[in-house]
């Protein structure tokens, strides 16, 4: 069942956004969902602690040639946000899957930004027959290339942070000059519960523990492209070069940028995105 939030919203100038909700099993899923709908399927996964508005500045590039897709994991935005339900990679990567599949989309090229690449991953795994490839932006490979924080704790110390606490976790995810974060990227984190964003941050490590992301995408035989901002404080970027095990895969770094290029620098970010899909997106017949 969809629900209409009622409230399409302009997206940085572009056409309204499509908003609705999903009435899932095991937890309501916040869709938005952009351009043509007979455009080869594009779907956009965000990290822990953000949003589907983390892709906002990108929507705009990626609808001239994309049906663009964007969902709020289960625990983040505008979904729902139950302590009593699994936010375990595998679990958040059947949900985007149901999704997929509600809106009566085939085939989709995936994109997931930090642990969302992982959630993308996840869906590969699951559902190869409707994942046609995989874009990872700044998606650490393995638990060795994450960078320890300064302090033991890795995001806010209470619940609900203070600002200080907010900004102080949300600084490191940015390297570029001048960089200002938007007040609504720390809404994000403000609106999560203590048990989503711990719980969330534990299931991306447990899922690396297992096994690291380079393994898992041999395996899986899919078109990969990795864009990594060269800056990253969270992941080493150099790190990227890990996936370059993975036959055939493409790896593009960008100087100047950290671990947020989605939003630090959107065009440069879109620039290696799209000629890629331009190659391995499937066209809806």
């Amino acid at each position: 069942m969809t629900v209409s939030d009622g409230d399409p919203y302009v997206n940085g100038g572009a056409e309204a956004t499509e908003s609705s909700t999903l009435l899932l099993d095991d937890g309501d899923i916040h869709v938005c969902q952009d351009g043509p709908r007979d455009a080869p399927a594009l779907l956009l996964i965000h990290g822990t602690a953000s949003s589907t508005r983390s892709w906002n500045p990108m929507v705009p590039l990626l609808t001239g040639s994309h049906r663009v897709i964007r969902i709020d994991l289960l625990g983040h935005g505008r979904s729902a946000k139950p302590a009593d339900r699994s936010y375990a990679i595998p679990d958040q990567a059947r949900r985007a899957g149901v999704v997929l599949d509600r809106l009566g989309v085939e085939h989709a090229a995936v994109v997931g930004h930090s642990s969302g690449g992982v959630v993308a991953t996840a869906l590969a795994e699951q559902r190869p027959d409707l994942v046609t490839a995989l874009v990872l932006v700044n998606t650490g490979p393995g638990l060795d290339a994450f960078i320890a924080p300064e302090s033991a704790a890795t995001g806010p110390s209470q619940w609900p942070p203070t600002d200080k606490q907010l900004r102080r976790f949300a600084s490191t995810g940015f390297s570029r000059v001048g960089y200002q974060i938007p007040e609504e990227l720390l809404d994000d984190v403000r609106g999560m519960t203590h048990h989503t964003f711990t719980t969330t941050m534990r299931a991306t490590r447990s899922y690396l523990e297992q096994r690291a992301l380079p393994d898992r995408l041999t395996v899986l035989g899919k078109p990969l492209l990795v864009i990594f901002g060269e800056d990253d404080r969270r992941w080493r970027s150099s790190s990227a070069s890990d996936y370059r095990a993975v036959p055939g895969a493409k790896v593009e770094f960008l100087p100047g940028l950290g671990h947020s290029p989605l939003l630090e620098d959107p065009p440069r970010t879109t620039t290696p995105l799209l000629a890629f899909t331009a190659i391995h997106a499937v066209r809806v017949d």
